[in-house]
């Protein structure tokens, strides 16, 4: 095998077609585009969204209600909840940090104590938010309640 012996596979290459260069190209005259019209000539750019004169579906399917831009989202967890979460981690305190080194909420969550379930171990609590009946058994049991803003 030499150099000038170098082939390239057969069919991986192949040839180009030459639109618009003269009738005989078989691919000249309108050069595939068909007769007239914004689409052939350069430059078109048709609308997003546009159907053809056809009804867009963005306005084919109605509005349905609203998206609250002051909405503030919870990562909820229950006190029942933590009682487990307490035999399995050994948590002496339930912070942001402690959720989020046991992969249990994201860095940017904000955590919520519900008073679902019952809570037997003593822990001291510093949280985002508390619901009253979640703060009266905390404290019952012994335990203590921090609220992070």
């Amino acid at each position: 095998m030499k150099l000038h012996n170098l082939k390239p596979a057969e069919g991986s290459v192949k040839k180009a077609i030459r639109i618009g260069r003269g009738e005989a190209s078989g691919k000249g005259g309108t050069s595939t585009k068909g007769n007239k019209g914004g689409q052939s000539r350069a430059g078109y750019k048709s609308k997003m969204g546009h159907e053809g004169g056809q009804m867009p579906i963005q306005r084919r399917i109605p509005k349905r209600g609203f998206k609250n831009i002051n909405r503030v989202e919870y990562k909820v967890f229950n006190l029942g909840q933590l009682d487990q979460l307490v035999e399995k981690y050994g948590f002496t305190e339930v912070s942001l940090e402690n959720l989020y080194i046991n992969g249990l909420i994201n860095r940017t969550d904000r955590v919520k104590v519900l008073a679902h379930g019952e809570l037997k171990a003593k822990l001291s609590f510093k949280i985002n938010a508390i619901s009253d009946k979640a703060k009266a058994a905390i404290e019952a049991v012994g335990g203590s309640v921090e609220i992070i803003k």
